[in-house]
């Protein structure tokens, strides 16, 4: 009698992280998040990535060994590495892999500028926005943005960097001349009263909003991001505020996206949209499993390809 061959068992679902280090706390909870729900993980730097290039067959190379089999991918990818971390977005795309945060949506989401195009075009509010090329009246540009004090901001720029408030003409004129020099496109914003030193974050998983806070600034600080010492407290969204976060990401194409709301006395308004959020702070703040609610998001696009390979 011949023996019985026990079955096979399964391999689980690979989900690839694409991120620079293990140890950063979004990255560690992806990754607890995807065992937890049954995936194997790898967590991929995108700068170690080798992209090879065939007809009809798009490969990625990590260390000598080719990345196969990816169910899913998550892009964790930092401002410092867009352009690469892109490139292996685009190679995995091309070899039919879901992505969460395709590469056209993050590449929108980087571009100030651009988004608030799209948003803009799209009847999202947001502040009043002026991209100041070089030259022309300093007054006009004021005036374009509702005044004195107004926002000043680097078109590329993280987590409060490159954000600066001018009070008078002189320090528009100064910020701008120097920006100008050093080779900066900048753009000038309103500046909204009522929510001076705070805002909300709201982060959007899918079709919904997964957790929100109110982010409030440190003494003497107006930027309330938490990398400059900002505090954040959890916060149960007005249904207007998920409604203006949610249509914020899909006008992006943004599966996954931090989106930052002013609380102007007229409504939310949108300010920036971040396709890389972090959420330690978020979970911190509200005790929500953040990590989980994107997790299962990414489980959902993993499910819905294999069933269209599948038909």
């Amino acid at each position: 009698m011949a023996p019985v061959k026990k079955a096979r068992r399964a391999r689980r679902p690979l989900l690839a992280v694409l991120s620079r280090k293990k140890g950063l706390y979004s990255t560690r909870r992806l990754v607890e998040a995807a065992r937890a729900r049954g995936f194997r993980s790898r967590v991929v730097d995108v700068l170690a990535c080798n992209l090879v290039l065939e007809a009809g067959e798009p490969r990625i190379f990590l260390a000598g060994e080719e990345l196969r089999d990816v169910a899913v991918a998550l892009p964790r990818i930092g401002a410092s590495v867009t352009t690469a971390g892109l490139a292996v977005v685009r190679q995995l795309e091309a070899q039919g892999v879901p992505v969460v945060n395709r590469a056209a949506a993050i590449a929108h989401s980087r571009d100030k500028l651009r988004a608030l195009q799209l948003l803009a075009a799209a009847g999202v509010d947001i502040p009043r926005t002026v991209l100041a090329r070089g030259g022309g009246d300093i007054k006009e540009l004021i005036g374009h943005v509702g005044g004195l004090p107004a926002i000043l901001k680097l078109i590329q720029g993280t987590q409060g960097v490159g954000v600066m408030i001018a009070h008078s003409e002189a320090e528009v004129d100064s910020i701008l001349s120097t920006m100008w020099n050093l080779g900066q496109e900048i753009l000038l914003q309103e500046f909204i009263a009522e929510s001076r030193g705070r805002d909300v974050r709201a982060l959007v998983v899918g079709d919904r909003v997964a957790g929100a806070m109110r982010r409030e600034a440190k003494s003497g600080e107006f930027r309330s991001n938490l990398h400059r010492g900002g505090e954040g407290t959890g916060l149960e969204l007005p249904a207007g505020y998920a409604h203006a976060a949610v249509r914020a990401a899909r006008v992006l194409g943004l599966d996954v996206a931090g989106v930052d709301l002013l609380e102007a006395e007229a409504g939310p308004k949108v300010m920036e949209v971040n396709s890389s959020p972090g959420f330690e702070g978020l979970e911190r703040a509200t005790g929500l499993d953040i990590a989980g609610a994107i997790v299962d998001h990414a489980a959902h696009l993993a499910s819905g390809a294999r069933r269209a390979m599948a038909l």
